[in-house]
């Protein structure tokens, strides 16, 4: 089968402005154009697979600490029979661990420090069961017994306070005790045991983990708060969240990761549509250069495009021709710019500390952001958009100056031949 001619010739000169000295201001624009598209379709590639990154890093650590799915009581006093509930929630077949927990906010002092924490009581032998930083730490968490009243710090919160493990720490109760003097706040000096790194700055620099049991008497509880709940798949968290409230016969209060961090992760999916219309404008000036570069294109080609008229070619043969033209550069441009930004996204681990080094600086510093690494998580769902998109906006930045292309009269482009 023969090749159509508007193909052979559309290729040709994409060619032409290249390998020959000619035109040589036509052959540098086209190349702008191919290059802005390449540059914009990497940045996009780039950018978002930086944020996918960002977002599935501390999903994953926060998650470590944080609950898949939470069971508490309606009212938020203790539970009561912990053993039959978990029985309950472990029939589930997507759970694959439980444990009890106790919930409460506190001042922690030492000296003449003080910060407020999140204290939180585990069952130091099923807690490995539902987050990942008690199966990395569990050495550490083995020092918790009931009655002891030790605490294990996170490892920021312990550098902060100056604190070592044996030291004394005081945590303070948000609820005091009532007495004839008036209201007076509830004491308890506790042990330090030991620390933990969970990889996460805001729970390393706010977290205190004491025995679930201990944690009920500082906050005068019936029992633990509720059960953690750790399943299969997390992002089936609200489907499996609900069952579980079903299969309780709604006795309880369920809430899941989702809920809990509902704010933050819609902040993210909105930065990344803007960062995605943002640097689609860049991809279409870069496009769009390809208008400038086809009408002087058509300009320099009119008496070939009079010669193909004389010769029987049809309007629309010859808008094809220039459409396979500019059409080119945009394949060209978007299949650079996949690569390109490819290239970056799955080595952006190496190429991010080799510039640090070389600028003696850190883009992420761990005290203020909430990892120090830059990640990449290159998805399918946002390059097959970013190449579609690119190579639309090409397609359409073809059509003008094609269509002026085949509205040239024959005779007035050869009058002057």
């Amino acid at each position: 089968m023969q090749t159509p001619y508007e193909l052979l010739l559309g290729w040709r000169y994409t060619r032409a402005g290249r390998s020959t000295r000619r035109n040589g201001f036509i052959s540098f624009i086209s190349a702008a154009s191919i290059v802005g598209i390449a540059l914009g379709v990497a940045a996009l590639i780039i950018v978002l697979s930086v944020m996918n990154g960002f977002q599935k890093e501390v999903r994953d650590r926060m998650l470590g600490v944080v609950s898949h799915i939470e069971v508490m009581s309606v009212d938020g006093s203790g539970l009561q029979d912990v053993p039959a509930l978990l029985q309950r929630v472990k029939a589930q077949p997507e759970v694959v661990g439980a444990a009890p927990f106790v919930n409460g906010q506190s001042l922690i002092a030492h000296g003449e420090d003080m910060r407020g924490v999140l204290v939180r009581g585990i069952q130091p032998e099923l807690e490995p069961e539902v987050a990942n930083v008690a199966a990395t730490n569990q050495e550490v968490l083995k020092q918790l017994q009931p009655g002891s009243f030790g605490a294990v710090l996170g490892v920021q919160l312990a550098r902060s306070l100056g604190v070592h493990v044996g030291d004394k720490v005081t945590l303070v109760a948000p609820s005091g005790q009532v007495t004839p003097a008036g209201v007076m706040p509830r004491l308890k000096q506790v042990t330090v045991v030991g620390t933990f790194d969970s990889g996460h700055y805001e729970f390393d620099a706010g977290m205190v983990m004491l025995h679930v049991e201990d944690a009920a008497r500082i906050f005068q509880l019936e029992g633990p708060s509720g059960v953690r709940l750790k399943i299969r798949d997390l992002n089936q968290a609200p489907i499996v969240a609900n069952q579980i409230g079903n299969a309780l016969d709604g006795q309880y209060r369920i809430s899941d990761w989702t809920q809990q961090n509902r704010s933050w992760f819609a902040a993210v999916q909105v930065e990344k549509r803007m960062m995605f219309i943002i640097l689609t404008l860049i991809v279409a000036v870069a496009a769009f250069n390809l208008v400038s570069t086809l009408v002087m294109s058509v300009q320099d080609k009119r008496a070939d495009i009079a010669i193909l008229r004389t010769l029987g070619a049809s309007p629309r043969s010859i808008m094809r021709i220039f459409m396979v033209q500019g059409a080119t550069a945009g394949i060209i441009g978007t299949l650079s710019g996949l690569a390109l930004g490819l290239l970056i996204a799955y080595n952006i681990d190496v190429i991010v500390p080799f510039i640090e080094n070389l600028l003696q600086t850190s883009f992420l510093p761990q005290d203020i952001y909430l990892i120090s690494k830059m990640p990449s998580d290159p998805e399918a769902s946002d390059i097959v958009p970013i190449v579609v998109v690119s190579l639309i906006l090409a397609f359409l930045a073809t059509l003008y100056p094609s269509w002026r292309a085949s509205r040239v009269n024959p005779a007035e482009a050869l009058r002057y031949e």
